[in-house]
């Protein structure tokens, strides 16, 4: 099994990003969701990415957000990719589609320009970091760059890569010690099984 991406979601400090890159993470996200307790400003999301490693990911969530606007901040904050949550048409930046657990799946992964679709457990309208795990059986064989999100932690985690094969995880929720702070070692953890269950 090729190597997973493992990205770690909802980062607010300088800290928890190097933290998490020193642990082997591949992207890091960046929410600016003002209904996140997650949330940062462009300002906070530059002074966190200005000491991150070039070939690290970085991400930026958007929930419901004009097209153009998402392009700002993505250009402004230095990011990589947008992951978009809501509509996606005009964008004319790299972007992940981020779509809730349900029926209808294979459709839209088939007739979406995303580079990757970001499969998380449906949250009404907190969109996301729940730590809610969905039936992963609505997930296994879609077509297209999968990443795997929605209450995943270093207890689950293997067992999520050896089911759904998924390109990409997504940890965000339960590797934390308060919201928007990451518990290092949980997130060390986390990694370690990623990359133990790759090779089996």
């Amino acid at each position: 099994m090729s190597r997973v991406l493992v990205k770690i979601c909802g980062i607010t400090c300088v800290e928890d990003a190097l933290a998490a890159v020193e642990a082997g993470a591949d992207a890091l996200g960046f929410n600016f969701f003002p209904g996140s307790p997650r949330c940062i400003t462009v300002e906070k999301a530059v002074e966190i990415t200005a000491g991150v490693p070039q070939n690290t990911v970085k991400a930026g969530v958007f929930v419901d957000t004009p097209p153009e606007e998402i392009a700002r901040t993505v250009r402004a904050a230095g990011l990589d990719v947008a992951q978009v949550h809501g509509e996606a048409r005009g964008l004319t930046v790299r972007f992940w589609q981020a779509l809730a657990a349900g029926p209808g799946l294979e459709e839209r992964t088939r007739t979406s320009a995303a580079e990757a679709f970001l499969i998380d457990t449906p949250a009404g309208a907190q969109r996301g970091g729940t730590g809610r795990v969905f039936d992963w059986g609505l997930v296994e064989g879609l077509p297209g760059k999968i990443i795997l999100a929605g209450g995943l932690g270093p207890d689950n985690v293997a067992e999520a890569i050896r089911q759904v094969r998924p390109w990409g995880v997504d940890a965000c929720s339960r590797i934390e010690s308060a919201p928007g702070r990451k518990d290092a070692a949980k997130v060390r953890a986390l990694i370690k099984a990623v990359r133990e269950a790759e090779g089996s």
